[in-house]
């Protein structure tokens, strides 16, 4: 399942990801949502919190997740990535080098640390 989060506003989200995700709801939540905030403020800074019942994504939410990545790599302002499997820390950080803006990981304890540091 995807979430916004509550204490997304102006050109700040976060997604909360949870169970499994599928390439419809990534579509239907994700995209539309990122690409209004750029449309709008020019830049978004993005927070992804990944739950512990999250068992991974459809393999078209995966490929669209790229595909934004790259077509708005230069609209990211900041990237933050709370929770998740030592492989999305990586994944983050290799995708780093792909985006214009600052990019974060934070253990799931420092939720309210990445939100500071999100809309600092």
């Amino acid at each position: 399942m995807i979430e916004v989060m509550p204490e997304s506003q102006g050109n700040t989200i976060g997604i909360k990801f949870s169970g499994k995700i599928t390439t419809a709801e990534y579509e239907r939540v994700i995209i539309p949502g990122i690409e209004a905030i750029i449309q709008e403020h020019g830049k978004a800074r993005l927070m992804y919190v990944v739950e512990d019942s999250f068992q991974g994504a459809e393999a078209g939410a995966w490929w669209d997740d790229t595909k934004l990545g790259l077509k708005h790599r230069r609209d990211f302002e900041k990237l933050a990535l709370v929770g998740g499997p030592k492989w999305m820390d990586w994944l983050t950080k290799f995708a780093a080098s792909f985006i214009s803006g600052e990019t974060r990981t934070f253990p799931r304890e420092q939720l309210q640390e990445a939100w500071d540091w999100l809309k600092a």
